[in-house]
């Protein structure tokens, strides 16, 4: 089932009890750079740090209170894990998280922090969904996909429905894929209310499956490499594929240095900590200057959760060009 715009609404219902609008900010600096007018959407400002946490809202508050109590299983290497943690808690149900054995222990620690359990298992995400399948099967907890979920693709649209409502004048907005869920909401939504605003997807060329999904017109796996862990999947989803099918302007990649990038001029021009998903947006309009420059863009920050590795590229930051 494909959520609409009406999901979208009645999703933005059930966030406004919970979480204010996130800002949608420029910064001079990125502009003269960027040779363009941008907005970021700052979902790093989030209680969990990324815009999942809307997606998690808008299932969690779906759900019957038996459904609660038998809980909910999925898997994730960080930002969706939180997500589900953080609305769990909220509505006062079980949850558990099955991430591949090498995530790092402050990510699993996060999600415990919710009140979630963390579990390892497996040396990849394919393997963590094995397991969350099997676990779910076993004990009876709904099973939760982190792309192929409607009830989190329509939570994830409202953050779209903000950006417009803010700036119904864009020519485009650039937006991150790691299942793609945001890209799906996006164009959806652009489509309904702006379709004059060009909806572009952007993940890393280190693992471009559902880059490579989208231009093939269907679902295939590929090596996942990338150093940026919200775009770290290595197969497309079928939902979201569905969605952008037909609705993006395009979709790019960038490799992981323009990302790194990208997340040093949002800390130095823009006072931002982006992780390397929330910096892949503005990678992009800085990679395309043929598509961008010029242009009214809103590039969305998914989310500020960098790692260790991450935050010490920061101290690497040259001066921003003029």
């Amino acid at each position: 089932m494909e959520p609409t715009l009406a999901d979208m609404h009645a999703a933005r219902s059930v966030i406004a009890a919970h979480l204010p609008p996130t800002p949608l900010w420029s910064y001079p600096l990125v502009d003269r750079i960027a040779k363009a007018t941008v907005l970021v959407k700052h979902e790093n400002t989030q209680p969990v740090g990324a815009f999942k946490i809307r997606g998690g809202l808008t299932l969690l508050a779906g759900m019957t209170p038996a459904e609660r109590r038998r809980g909910l299983v999925t898997y994730s290497t960080g930002n969706h894990a939180q997500s589900l943690a953080w609305a769990s808690r909220v509505f006062d149900a079980t949850c558990t998280v099955i991430m591949p054995a090498a995530t790092p222990g402050w990510k699993a620690a996060a999600v415990e922090g919710w009140g979630a359990r963390a579990v390892r298992s497996g040396d990849s995400l394919e393997e963590a969904e094995a397991y969350a399948r099997d676990l779910a099967h076993r004990t009876g907890a709904r099973l939760i996909s982190p792309g192929d979920t409607p009830e989190l693709l329509a939570g994830v649209g409202t953050l779209y429905l903000e950006i417009l409502q803010a700036c119904p004048d864009l020519d485009a907005m650039v937006v991150p894929v790691g299942s793609g869920t945001g890209a799906a909401a996006a164009a959806l939504v652009a489509g309904e209310l702006a379709p004059d605003c060009a909806v572009y997807a952007v993940q890393s060329a280190a693992s471009p499956a559902a880059h490579d999904s989208w231009h093939a017109g269907t679902l295939v796996g590929r090596p996942n490499r990338t150093r940026a862990a919200g775009l770290a999947t290595g197969r497309g989803y079928a939902l979201p594929q569905r969605m952008m099918a037909g609705r993006l302007a395009d979709f790019l990649l960038v490799d992981d240095e323009r990302i790194t990038e990208a997340r040093r001029l949002l800390a130095t021009a823009a006072h931002t900590l982006a992780e390397g998903a929330g910096a892949a947006a503005l990678a992009a309009v800085l990679a395309h200057p043929n598509r961008f420059t010029g242009r009214r863009v809103a590039v969305v920050c998914t989310g500020g959760n960098a790692d260790a590795t991450e935050l010490s590229t920061l101290t690497e930051c040259p001066e921003p060009a003029a």
